[in-house]
């Protein structure tokens, strides 16, 4: 039996969620309110894309009282996430501009979400809902109007759907699945880098899953796309909500068929094959020419180290 924290998938950054997501309790009103209106409700604040923070001296929390989340500004909407076993939590929406209005303040810390990962400024199993939250406050702020009709949409099942009162057409919040991938052959790998990558920054291949296709055909498609490789067995390793701004992230290894690459210049400024030993050393930040592996809180750097110290492969 596969105990859940042995899983790939557990340890990334935004992966780890321990809300009861309760989803029976969204299309019931009554209750919905009576936990909103409970003085133990906490709510994880988002001004537009920007979560807040509140402070404690070197103390960080993502949650506020109900009370203390709706004095910082104008809320847009209230997104039932879960339960944590002791109490309802909300996403809570301000408006777009209200960080700026906050920066100042001594008991608050207005910071980007993928911030809060990288510096571990809030423990592992709070990065889950916070993702959740901003995932989910994105669609919302970009989905206010009916697809079918264009009329002003209004929040309905705690948060998880929109419903348009002039035609009653219901839209549901969505994840768009992104293929994540590495080729291998033997004992080397591909990895390359785009031009708003950090310095040095090698990473795994990656693009959206199309409409009618697999995974392991999308892994296949933008492998040979973006660097000209050919693709057998496909394996897949792990997955990670990655809220930015709101995608599922589907990690794979591909078998290589052959040495050949061809970049394609648009998507990618370099692409090369790494040996072994080099992944490794990017791994531990010690590759003789400076170059570096994603953040531990990446998929990417999860399927790096299964090939280069797990041995995983296709």
């Amino acid at each position: 039996m596969v105990r859940l924290m042995d899983e790939r998938s557990a340890g990334l950054g935004y992966a780890n969620n321990p809300l009861n997501r309760m989803a029976e309790l969204r299309d019931k009103p009554e209750q919905i309110a009576a936990m909103e209106a409970s003085s133990e409700a906490r709510a994880i604040v988002l001004a537009g894309d920007i979560p807040i923070l509140k402070r404690r001296g070197e103390a960080l929390n993502a949650l506020f009282t109900l009370s203390e989340a709706r004095a910082l500004g104008m809320a847009r909407e209230c997104v039932f996430l879960g339960h944590d076993g002791t109490r309802p939590i909300f996403g809570l929406a301000l408006d777009a501009q209200e960080p700026e209005t906050h920066q100042a303040r001594d008991d608050l810390l207005v910071i980007d979400a993928r911030s809060i990962a990288v510096q571990g400024l809030l423990p592992p199993e709070w990065l889950g809902p916070l993702g959740e939250a901003k995932s989910m406050l994105y669609w919302h702020r970009r989905h206010r109007f009916c697809a079918v009709c264009g009329s002003a949409s209004k929040v309905g099942s705690g948060g998880w759907k929109r419903i348009c009162p002039s035609c009653e057409a219901e839209h549901f919040p969505r994840t768009d699945p992104v293929a994540i991938m590495m080729a291998v052959r033997g004992d080397k790998c591909v990895l390359g880098r785009q031009s708003r990558f950090p310095p040095g920054m090698y990473s795994c291949l990656a693009g959206f899953i199309e409409p009618g296709e697999t995974i392991e055909n999308a892994v296949r498609r933008e492998l040979f796309e973006e660097a000209g490789v050919k693709t057998g067995a496909v394996r897949y390793l792990a997955s990670q909500p990655w809220p930015f701004p709101g995608s599922m992230m589907i990690g794979c290894i591909a078998e290589a068929l052959d040495d050949e690459l061809v970049i394609d210049g648009e998507e990618l400024e370099d692409a090369r094959w790494f040996s072994r030993d080099e992944v490794i050393s990017m791994l531990k930040g010690e590759h003789a020419q400076g170059l570096l592996a994603p953040q531990p809180i990446a998929i990417a750097n999860a399927i790096m180290r299964a090939w280069a110290l797990d041995a995983e492969t296709a």
